[in-house]
């Protein structure tokens, strides 16, 4: 428990039918001067990820299924 400390937080709730009920984030001293409008965008923003790097997390999921499959078929052969 931490006592004697305040801290600004931003709740993010996801609209429809999400995975999560809700995000909580912690705002840095340094980010006060921001607008509630700011903080609310760049809380949003933070949650969600690039095209390119879901693309390249995929591709790497296959390679490593790959190597992981041909590993496994050489040892049952050899």
């Amino acid at each position: 428990m931490v006592k004697g400390i305040s801290k600004q937080v931003v709740l993010v709730k996801p609209h429809g039918d999400a995975l999560f009920e809700q995000a909580i984030f912690f705002v840095r001293d340094g980010a006060k001067e921001l607008s509630d409008e700011e903080l609310l965008r760049q809380a949003g923003l933070a949650g969600t990820a690039p095209v390119g790097k879901v693309r390249n997390l995929l591709m790497s999921f296959c390679a490593g299924s790959l190597c992981t499959g041909l590993v496994w078929l050489l040892t049952v052969l050899f």
